[in-house]
C-alpha cells in the first residue's frame, strides 16, 4: 500500500508544475502579447525577462523528471528549491500553500520511488 501512496504524491506534485506550464504555454499562444506580459508581471517583483524561460523550463524538466521518477530524488530537491524561490520572491498569491509543497516534495527526496524510472534502473 505504502508503495500507492509515494507513487500518488509523486504524481501530484508533479502535476501542479505541469499544470503551470501547460496554462502559460495556453496563455502566450491565445493571446499574441502573452509572453510579453509575463515578463512584465515578472519586472513588477524585481525579476529581469531572462527568468520568464528558467522558470518554464525548472517547472517542465522538474515536473516531468517528477512524474517520470527520473532522478527522483535530485528533482525533488531542486523543485523544493525552487517553490522556495517562488514564495520568497512573491510570485504567488498563497505562499503557505508553496510552504506545503516544498514540505511534500521534500518527503519526496526522502523516500522509496516505486514504479518510476530510478527502480527500473536498481532492478537492471
Amino acid at each position: 500500500m505504502n508503495k500507492y501512496l509515494a507513487v500518488s504524491g509523486r504524481v501530484l506534485l508533479a502535476q501542479i508544475f505541469l499544470v503551470q506550464v501547460f496554462m502559460l504555454i495556453n496563455s502566450f499562444t491565445n493571446n499574441p502579447a502573452g509572453y510579453e506580459q509575463y515578463q512584465a508581471a515578472l519586472a513588477s517583483h524585481g525579476l529581469p525577462g531572462i527568468f520568464a524561460p528558467l522558470i518554464i523550463l525548472v517547472q517542465a524538466v522538474g515536473g516531468l523528471a517528477l512524474l517520470l521518477g527520473y532522478k527522483t530524488r535530485v528533482a525533488a530537491i531542486v523543485m523544493a528549491v525552487y517553490a522556495l524561490f517562488i514564495m520568497l520572491a512573491g510570485l504567488t498569491p498563497a505562499p503557505l500553500q508553496y510552504l506545503a509543497i516544498v514540505g511534500g516534495l521534500l518527503l519526496v527526496a526522502s523516500g522509496e520511488t516505486p514504479f518510476s524510472l530510478d527502480a527500473c534502473r536498481k532492478k537492471a
